[in-house]
């Protein structure tokens, strides 16, 4: 049979499937788990992020063994969810509230003005916002994803210089991105991103995770050969690693939830 033929022929690639599907826990709440099939998926498994719960499926999976799947597992489920409870401080950014926001390890207060344009700003007593008589809620949402940006962009361009001369190379960007799970990762091409999350806890942590990745222009592993790079150039990172497993899915949720429309 010719290549071609073999290729008319093919059974044309499955794509992913969604949808949800709702899940009883034991203190009485109903939970919207979404439901993923998805035809690379070797296995069945279990996530919890800020957006919640996901179910995924590989293809020959049966629905009733995922069914099943999420009975033997509710009680896990319900102590992942537990850890990206909405922070009773943080709330959706509302005009005119008494609120704080988060900002390198710090809950610093609000201030709201009325001016020209809408604009985010930091200062000494904290965090001012000008607010224009047509200024949106989505438009409010993007100015503070900038100024959470420029805040974070700063930290970078104070730290980066002091690690480029032990380098083998620069990386080739640093870029700024909203992620689910990690804190950062190196490109093939040498483009760096970092979760803009990072910005919002403790210096000293979003300093270790740009460490991290730099080393990994170096060691393109998590080999001992890689940890002493990191051990030489940030000695304290334990205590770093440490931090992110108490607070990490804190700072991701307030972050989702600040910027979120819902």
């Amino acid at each position: 049979m010719s290549s071609l033929l073999r290729r008319l022929i093919a059974r044309t690639p499955r794509s992913v499937e969604r949808d949800t599907v709702a899940l009883d826990l034991d203190d009485g709440r109903v939970l919207d788990v979404q439901r993923v099939r998805d035809p690379r998926a070797k296995r069945l498994k279990l996530s919890v992020d800020e957006r919640g719960a996901r179910l995924t499926l590989p293809w020959r999976a049966s629905l009733v063994s995922g069914d099943r799947f999420l009975q033997q597992h509710r009680d896990w489920l319900a102590d992942q969810l537990s850890r990206y409870a909405p922070d009773g401080d943080v709330v959706a950014l509302v005009p005119g509230t008494t609120a704080s926001l988060p900002l390198r390890g710090e809950d610093l207060p609000l201030h709201w003005h009325e001016g020209r344009f809408t604009r985010i700003t930091r200062q000494d007593d904290g965090i001012h916002v000008d607010l224009s008589a047509r200024t949106s809620a989505a438009t409010l949402r993007k100015t503070l994803r900038a100024f959470y940006e420029a805040e974070a962009r700063t930290d970078i361009g104070r730290w980066l210089p002091a690690y480029l001369a032990g380098l083998s190379r620069a990386p080739r960007q640093v870029r700024l991105k909203v992620m689910s799970s990690q804190w950062g990762s190196l490109a093939p091409d040498g483009t760096l991103t970092l979760d803009l999350a990072l910005v919002l806890g403790r210096p000293s942590a979003f300093e270790y995770v740009l460490v991290h990745e730099l080393c990994h222009l170096m060691q393109a592993n998590h080999s001992p050969a890689f940890w002493r790079e990191v051990e030489s150039r940030f000695p304290a990172w334990r205590d770093e690693r440490a931090y992110f497993h108490a607070e990490g899915r804190r700072l991701k949720s307030r972050l989702h939830r600040l910027l979120s429309s819902d």
